[in-house]
């Protein structure tokens, strides 16, 4: 008993003398890397979105995982997404329309709309699932505005397609699944409203 206690003993001088060196060295690296941890927290993973997206669109995640792949990618990790319903159809002139919900990690929720034409070679009757990623927004409210692009199946995998639109430094980048076909690139925008209106001007 006597040698155990010795032994305990020098344990207990090792790990208080082990603690003293961490003390007074210098701080760990992991420091160093608190600002982007940071970062990561307000903003969402390929896993999270292709998540999202697996249980809004149903059995497509394998495509939808190939386009959050090519997104990321392109843009990095979006700090917003929206889920919704949009309708619209075009032939040389047309229309888009839509309503969801955008969310995000250390802002809220938010319903959000929207409505904009859609101008060029562009053909065909939509009812679409939409799931839109939204890159570099500061604040929910920003989302309320004018993001132009080209709007057309720019990217197409399985029954999904994608595009990108943007304004100032926010990106929007709609991923679409529907029965509709739309063909080929059309230069139009999307305007973000708090409320729902016919007026896509």
């Amino acid at each position: 008993m006597h040698m155990l206690g010795r032994l305990v003993m020098g344990g207990v001088l090792i790990l208080v003398g082990a603690g003293s060196a961490l003390a007074q060295g210098t701080p760990p690296p992991a420091d160093a890397t608190a600002p982007p941890a940071q970062t990561n927290r307000n903003t969402y993973s390929s896993n999270e979105i292709v998540g999202a997206g697996h249980k809004f669109f149903g059995a497509i995640s394998r495509d939808l995982a190939q386009l959050v792949e090519r997104a990321v990618s392109r843009w990095g990790q979006p700090n917003g997404y929206i889920l919704g319903q949009e309708g619209g159809g075009a032939f040389v002139v047309g229309l888009r329309y839509g309503d969801g919900t955008l969310y995000t990690k250390n802002a809220g929720d938010r319903r959000v709309f929207w409505e904009g034409p859609s101008i060029g070679f562009d053909y065909g009757g939509d009812g679409a699932r939409t799931m839109m990623l939204v890159y570099n927004l500061p604040r929910t409210e920003a989302i309320y505005r004018r993001f132009a692009g080209v709007d057309g199946s720019a990217y197409v995998v399985g029954g999904l397609g994608m595009t990108a639109l943007t304004d100032s430094n926010i990106v929007v980048v709609p991923i679409r699944s529907g029965v509709g076909l739309r063909l080929g690139a059309n230069i139009g925008y999307l305007k973000f409203t708090e409320r729902a209106t016919w007026n896509p001007f």
